[in-house]
C-alpha cells in the first residue's frame, strides 16, 4: 500500500495560498484517478483507490501544517506502512516556478511539514517536491508563501499540477525517474522540428 500525502493548510483562508500546493496536486490526482470520495480520518481526510494493481491511500492533514507528521505518522501506524512506501508532495522555495524534483529521504530543508514528518515517520521518505520559487529575501518568506498564487501564475501552475496528475502511476510503481522526466516534458515540449520540404 502506497501513502500519498498532500501538504498545506485547511480551511478556505489558505486554499489558494502557495503553501498550499500539495493539497492542490493531490485534489487533482484524486478527482483523476476516480479514488472514492473524501472521509475523515487520521486527523485529516483521506480517498483510496487501486492503481495499476496498487492500493493507494490519499491523505490531506487538516491540522496546520506544523503538525502534519502527527496525522500522516497516524495512517502509516494504522495500516503498518513503510516510510519508503510514503510519497509527500510540497511546496519547494528553493525550486524555480513549475519545476519538479523527486527524492528519498533527506532533511527538512526548512519546510515545517516534512520537518513535523520526520519527527514522527522518520526521514527515508519519497517526496515530490514543487517549486513555487524564492521571493529573494528570507524576510519575505512567510508572507511569499502564505499569500495566493498570482493569477498570472496560473500559466505555470494549472499545467504542472496537470502533469503531476496524469503521471503520478509512475511514483507509484517506484519509477521515480520517468515521473520526473514525463512532468519535465510536458511542461517543457520539445520543439517540434519543421516539415521537410516536398521535392518537385
Amino acid at each position: 500500500m502506497k501513502l500519498l500525502v498532500g501538504l498545506g493548510n485547511p480551511g478556505p483562508k489558505y486554499a489558494g495560498n502557495r503553501h498550499n500546493i500539495g493539497f492542490m496536486a493531490v485534489d487533482e490526482i484524486v478527482r483523476r484517478h476516480g479514488f472514492s470520495p473524501w472521509r475523515k480520518r487520521f486527523q485529516g481526510e483521506t480517498a483510496e483507490v487501486t492503481l495499476g494493481g496498487e492500493k493507494v491511500l490519499a491523505l490531506k492533514p487538516m491540522i496546520y501544517m506544523n503538525e502534519s507528521g502527527r496525522s500522516v505518522g497516524e495512517a502509516m501506524r494504522f495500516f503498518g506502512i513503510d516510510p519508503a512506501d510514503v510519497i509527500v508532495l510540497y511546496d519547494e522555495l528553493d525550486l524555480e516556478p513549475a519545476k519538479v524534483r523527486v527524492r528519498l529521504g533527506g532533511g527538512a530543508a526548512g519546510h515545517n511539514g516534512i520537518r513535523s514528518i520526520i519527527a514522527h515517520a522518520g526521514p527515508h521518505f519519497q517526496r515530490v517536491r514543487l517549486g513555487i520559487g524564492h521571493p529573494g529575501d528570507r524576510a519575505l518568506v512567510h508572507p511569499h508563501v502564505l499569500s495566493d498564487f498570482a493569477n498570472a501564475e496560473k500559466a505555470w501552475l494549472d499545467p504542472l499540477i496537470d502533469a503531476v496528475a496524469e503521471h503520478i502511476p509512475l511514483m507509484i510503481r517506484g519509477e521515480d525517474g520517468s515521473f520526473q522526466n514525463k512532468v519535465h516534458l510536458a511542461l517543457n515540449p520539445p520543439p517540434e522540428k519543421p516539415a521537410k520540404k516536398a521535392e518537385n
